[in-house]
């Protein structure tokens, strides 16, 4: 068996610089995004208006670790708004170019410009009539040339240490990728109301797909205009909501903690003489049953309350309460 110590002669020392490397490799990295912002110019608008002039959907290609970032680019893209997919350029001959039709927009992916598999798609590509942007390394290469337009992701150095594993290079057509795409999101005035139709799973996509009529609570203690404060009080702990509701014939107002505060500071002499109607806010915060839980919770830290009174067609409905937000 051999011993992996054996193998990697400095072992014990090169863990010991694991982290002067780690940084080493991100400061690279950023030097390398700095100087593709630098050198973006009318191509990626180029590219930015081919893409919203597209009727049909954004195809991504590349092959090997070109091919993995051209996967998330299309994932992307397609949860922001422009509707996108991956194909493998190997399957694409065994097939997948059926998945490409006329009306569709290419994005090719090679750091060198060369790669083989990427390059035997362009005849059928042109055939058909299909724009191709390229992202690649080499502004000279085969790739290049042979697209409408071509964005520059070349690097001076990779992160790799031998200058040789895609690194920078990758970095940068990840990053370039994610330009493209927020890009189009301002364009296009992409909005969370939009994102969420692509992400009803997630916490916002919950959040502002639940309205309040799925949560709204009927569980809430209520007094009368005359109730004494005693029992105010007493109905607010008892009730464990921080509040009480006030009932006359109809919704009057509502009690929280924080106006039993204020009215021991206003009045020390004579609180224990006052009613629920004395100090009860008549106007609290409301929102309407309709609106979502993203509203909701914005209105509540925007107002610093820990409720909310929630009316349908401006008639009282029910209470909203912080805590019971906490899941979204």
């Amino acid at each position: 068996m051999i011993n992996q110590k054996t193998t990697y002669m400095n072992y014990d020392e090169n863990l010991s610089q694991a982290l002067s490397y780690a940084k080493e490799v991100i400061k690279v990295e950023i030097q390398e995004l700095i100087s593709l912002e630098e050198r973006l110019n009318d191509d990626f608008i180029q590219s930015i208006e081919l893409i919203l002039e597209c009727k049909g959907k954004c195809v991504l290609i590349g092959m090997g670790k070109s091919g993995i970032i051209a996967r998330k680019i299309a994932a992307t893209l397609s949860s922001t708004g422009t509707p996108s997919f991956f194909v493998h350029p190997s399957e694409a001959f065994h097939g997948d170019l059926g998945m490409i039709e006329k009306g569709d927009i290419v994005i090719l992916i090679s750091n060198s410009g060369f790669t083989s598999e990427v390059l035997q798609v362009i005849p059928y590509l042109r055939y058909v009539g299909i724009k191709i942007i390229s992202i690649t390394g080499n502004i000279n290469s085969t790739l290049a040339k042979n697209s409408d337009v071509s964005l520059n992701i070349s690097v001076t150095k990779e992160a790799c240490p031998l200058n040789m594993a895609p690194t920078s290079s990758t970095t940068l057509t990840l990053v370039l990728g994610d330009a493209i795409a927020v890009a189009l999101m301002k364009i296009k005035k992409f909005n969370k109301e939009d994102f969420t139709r692509f992400h009803p799973g997630g916490n916002l996509g919950r959040r502002l797909l639940t309205k309040l009529i799925d949560v709204t609570s009927n569980n809430f203690p209520v007094v009368s205009l005359t109730t004494d404060i005693i029992d105010v009080i007493h109905n607010i702990s008892i009730g464990k909501r921080g509040m009480v509701l006030v009932k006359g014939s109809d919704f009057e107002g509502i009690i929280t903690d924080g106006d039993i505060r204020r009215a021991m500071e206003r009045k020390p002499d004579g609180f224990f003489e006052l009613l629920a109607k004395d100090i009860m806010s008549i106007n609290p915060v409301s929102i309407d049953i309709y609106s979502n839980i993203e509203e909701a919770k914005r209105l509540m830290l925007e107002k610093n309350i820990s409720c909310l009174i929630v009316t349908k067609d401006n008639v009282f409905n029910g209470v909203l309460f912080k805590n019971d937000l906490e899941k979204f």
